[in-house]
């Protein structure tokens, strides 16, 4: 992958409209996309699925990057919000299976993995954490997840640092004991 410099300029360039540097841009981020939703998604085809979401919302939406913040940071949402979606949908297509179909052949996307349980448990944890505190997920999404640092946190949900850091300490208040319930 190019440095971090080159691609924010790919992407100042897309964002402006020029074609040659969307293909280039996305041509570039593929590999670090898919590597990106498999930390949320515990298969390597959802996390690929959930890659092609993203790469098509980047081309999409390249023009709404207004270069703010950082693009690594504007592509972290955008990962976060397709890599949820995809688990949110996988979540809804096994609800809706057929009853006739038989338990012991059916297979659970959620457990197709050696370390599925601990993601699906993260990602259950950050459904009820949506539920009952929203304001608490992006922070934590995109320190804990995306592994961002504070300032472009901060930065990209619009708060004080200290808040931020209020804000991330509560959600892992949170959800530590619902991670410890599932294991």
């Amino acid at each position: 992958m190019q440095d971090a410099a080159d691609t924010e300029e790919l992407a100042r360039h897309a964002a402006a409209g020029d074609e040659e540097a969307l293909d280039a841009l996305l041509r570039e981020l593929r590999p670090e996309v898919v590597r990106r939703c498999g930390r949320f998604l515990p298969c390597r085809e959802d996390a690929e699925e959930a890659a092609q979401d993203v790469l098509l919302q980047v081309a999409c939406k390249i023009t709404t990057f207004e270069g703010r913040s950082r693009f690594s940071t504007w592509l972290c949402t955008v990962v976060a919000n397709c890599a949820r979606q995809k688990y949110r949908e996988l979540k809804r297509r096994a609800a809706e299976q057929p009853v006739e179909i038989d338990a012991a052949q059916q297979v659970d996307p959620r457990t197709t993995s050696v370390i599925a349980g601990s993601r699906v448990d993260l990602l259950e944890a950050l459904e009820r954490l949506e539920r009952e505190h929203p304001h608490l997920v992006a922070p934590l999404v995109y320190r804990d997840i995306c592994q961002l640092d504070y300032a472009d946190i901060a930065e990209r949900v619009g708060v004080p640092l200290g808040t931020l850091k209020s804000r991330l300490h509560e959600a892992r208040k949170q959800v530590r004991p619902w991670l410890a319930d599932a294991s």
